[in-house]
């Protein structure tokens, strides 16, 4: 008899991530050359919702996307890229538990249900050097993240 008071409530407290969470987010870009800050870059950020621009150290709010965070950094002859990878947050996954798939999709279509790495590191490389650019995407607690 209990249970259904409690589920009750477990369900009232779990809510679209569209309605409890934002479609924008803060994203922080740092740049770096050899281990040693490099200020005053230009950076781009595109996802299939937008696209952005921030001199790095900097920040820039973003809107929110199911797709991957693509970010180019260029100043005189420094380039960097890397992919920030789009990741579903927990008011997805209520969802999904508790509310079905309707929620789930508008979640998706939204990109309230997703969260980037709120800070990214960025390592520059001289043009036209041999360097390779980052082979796999950066992800939260990856090499390369903050």
């Amino acid at each position: 008899m209990k249970v259904v008071p409690l589920l009750a409530v477990l369900l009232a407290m779990t809510g679209c991530a569209s309605i409890t969470g934002s479609k924008m987010q803060p994203v922080s870009i740092q740049t770096t050359a050899n281990a040693v800050e490099v200020t005053g870059v230009s950076c781009t950020l595109v996802n299939d919702a937008g696209k952005w621009f921030v001199t790095s150290p900097g920040s820039v709010t973003i809107q929110k996307s199911t797709g991957d965070l693509a970010i180019s950094c260029a100043k005189n002859e420094l380039i960097g890229n890397a992919i920030a990878v789009s990741k579903s947050n927990t008011a997805v996954w209520g969802n999904i538990i508790f509310g079905g798939g309707i929620g789930y999709i508008v979640d998706r279509s939204t990109g309230a249900g997703f969260d980037y790495p709120q800070a990214i590191t960025i390592p520059l490389r001289q043009l036209g050097s041999n360097e390779p650019l980052p082979a796999a995407p950066v992800a939260s607690g990856a090499p390369g993240m903050q």
